[in-house]
């Protein structure tokens, strides 16, 4: 973190972790927030349609046009949500699986054969439960909504009823329900098209071949892409195939990097040019300067995210939630093959085909190819990923109407309790184990991609704790930078509540905002080589508003150094090429701001306080299959369960 430490409350955050890699932490929380107001629509929708049916459907069929010269669209103001508002909440699905793909776990290819294969068999065995329930009937064509999970209110369910370290398992459950949303859009494509034309569907191939094209010549402004989405938007919905397959695409085909530190260096320098001379061209310099350091990815999932998590799906659910619950449907509903063959297929087919191809894939690939997860956590992921709800209403839509349509709106409601309460009694189940048995049925024994390229090697690095500890806490820090300094009391204290943590510091001197923190690293350096390394440590960051090379002599005479050689090494600067291997391993690791942590080689993404810190620490620990050596001062921090 660079610049002015903000004022009032500290949230522990830097600003780069909020944007570095679209975290997971940030994905989750906003879809788990936005599955309150997604559940508020879809009561006031039920609550609507049960008052005044009338008035819910004129509303929801009022007529909207969008007309240049001759040429017009028309669709009513459901269509228009179901195709057009949806349009954007598919994007940001392509958006966080490209993502994923580019800079998340899915970046070792070896790790999507298994979900890729859980997802599959958590479409195939409720299809084939709904066909088999609808043997003879019209309504198996409706077979395509039992296929999909609703991602928002999975998550949300997650997060209320699921272990506090799941950030695994969440991420498990991403990967699945990816795999089901990639296909529902091929469905809704190939299966359930409106008068077919496919001169329409190749003028769509051929604008996302221009995107392509442009995309290669690297491109990056805005208005361009979303002209060719528009055009292939109205080209697709002219071919009669739902339109919110451009959504996906386009999220697809929006690369995710982190941020490279001379791209931040540029952006910063360009912020300078602009403080000393405050002029419009420079101002708009440095917006640009600013938003060309992140990746597309990064820049749509921080625009479309909330409007799509907060706006879209609820309306969507305003609109196609509202039926009448009466007497007629509940007695039609008991031996509906529609509503029975959704709810079967959610609340038994989808944990039972999740559960069992990924037991299966585990077994023949001989844990080759295994769950991120523990079991139990397989089976909660299996029995959450039965809410449908969203997108099951979507391509219900498509495929039902008239009473066979009111029936699987109730079914998918039905399903999203019945989903709910098993992932309860799964998640209560793993919790009446004892603290080892629970850690191993929720964690697993998959081991997690190791993000900290180059390892700690106890023979080179700033060590404190002992150095055979299971647990290694790495910090790349900047004297300088006012956000190491906040942390740097949580770090004390959490060395003072774990025996045995060990922790390392690597320099990252962010020289382009901090002018002294280059000086500072070599002070520290110039110190370690008396044997002082960590007390000039703890001075500089207690002091980092005096930096300059006097405070530095005055700080070695403070330790009792010998002035002499501390001076002389400062000036043939004997500690650059150290700090340089720091700054490499910093760039090899796509460390671009401080403080960054790392846990056993593990980014830690979000809050740096000492509950967050502390949680990761535990969740290291426990997935080693071990426990926590306390402080005995410390007694009130005794925890048996496994959290993070």
């Amino acid at each position: 973190m660079t610049g002015e430490a903000p004022r009032g409350r500290w949230s522990g955050r830097t600003d780069w972790v909020g944007r570095l890699n679209a975290p997971l932490r940030s994905f989750v929380h906003t879809e788990t927030g936005s599955a309150r107001v997604v559940l508020v629509a879809a009561v006031v929708a039920l609550a609507w349609a049960n008052v005044d049916v009338s008035s819910y459907e004129s509303v929801w069929g009022t007529s909207f046009s969008v007309q240049l010269g001759d040429w017009r669209v028309t669709h009513d103001l459901r269509t228009w949500v179901n195709s057009g508002l949806m349009t954007f909440f598919f994007l940001v699905i392509g958006l966080e699986v490209r993502r994923d793909f580019d800079l998340g776990e899915l970046r070792e290819r070896r790790r999507v054969t298994l979900p890729l294969v859980a997802g599959i068999g958590g479409i195939l065995v409720p299809v084939a439960i709904y066909l088999v329930v609808n043997a003879g009937e019209t309504t198996a064509a409706g077979w395509g909504v039992v296929m999909a999970t609703d991602t928002a209110l999975a998550l949300g369910m997650l997060a209320v009823l699921g272990p506090r370290f799941s950030d695994r398992l969440r991420g498990f459950l991403l990967t699945v329900s990816v795999v089901d949303d990639l296909i529902v859009i091929a469905v809704l494509a190939i299966a359930y098209p409106e008068h077919p034309s496919p001169t329409a569907l190749l003028v769509a191939a051929a604008i996302f071949g221009v995107v392509l094209i442009v995309r290669a010549a690297g491109v990056r402004w805005g208005p361009v892409y979303a002209l060719l989405g528009l055009a292939a938007w109205l080209a697709v919905s002219e071919s009669g195939v739902d339109p919110v397959v451009v959504g996906l695409v386009m999220g697809l085909l929006t690369y995710a990097y982190a941020p490279a530190r001379e791209e931040l260096q540029r952006a910063s320098e360009m912020f300078r040019l602009f403080r000393e001379q405050p002029t419009p061209q420079l101002a708009r310099s440095a917006r640009t300067g600013l938003a060309s350091a992140l990746s597309p990815n990064e820049r749509l999932q921080h625009i479309y995210h909330p409007w799509a998590s907060y706006l879209v799906v609820p309306l969507f659910a305003l609109a196609n939630v509202g039926i009448v619950v009466d007497g007629e449907l509940l007695t039609r509903a008991v031996t509906s093959p529609v509503a029975l063959g959704v709810v079967v297929a959610y609340v038994v087919g989808k944990p039972a085909g999740i559960v069992a191809t990924s037991y299966l894939v585990a077994r023949f690939s001989r844990n080759r190819f295994r769950p991120p997860v523990g079991w139990a956590a397989v089976i909660g992921v299996g029995t959450v990923s039965g809410i449908g709800f969203t997108i099951a209403l979507l391509i219900a839509t498509h495929a039902l109407d008239g009473p066979e349509l009111e029936e699987a709106k109730l079914g998918i409601l039905v399903a999203t309790i019945g989903a709910s309460g098993l992932t309860w009694l799964v998640f209560r189940l793993a919790a009446r184990l004892s603290p080892a048995r629970r850690a191993r049925a929720l964690l697993g024994a998959a081991e997690g991609l190791v993000d900290l390229m180059t390892p700690v090697d106890s023979e080179r690095d700033h060590v404190r704790g002992p150095g055979e500890a299971p647990v290694t806490v790495v910090e790349y820090g900047d004297f300088e930078c006012p956000y190491c300094g906040q942390a740097e009391p949580v770090v004390r204290e959490l060395l003072a509540d774990f025996r045995n943590v060990r922790y390392v510091w690597r320099h990252l001197p962010l020289t382009d905002v901090h002018p002294h923190a280059q000086l500072a690293a070599e002070a520290a350096e110039a110190a370690g080589e008396q044997g002082m390394f960590w007390e000039m440590h703890d001075l500089l960051l207690a002091h980092q508003d005096a930096l300059d090379p006097a405070d530095m002599l005055r700080y070695a005479e403070q330790l009792g150094l010998d002035t002499d050689r501390f001076r002389e090494h400062l000036a043939e600067r004997r500690g650059m090429d150290r700090i340089a291997e720091d700054i490499d391993s910093a760039d090899l690791s796509s460390v671009s701001g401080t403080p960054t942590f790392f846990i056993n080689g593990r980014r830690h993404h979000g809050a740096y306080d000492i509950e967050a810190l502390s949680a990761a620490v535990k969740s290291a620990f426990a997935r080693a299959k071990l426990r926590p050596e306390y402080h005995r001062h410390r007694d009130h921090r005794h925890e048996e369960t496994p959290e993070a």
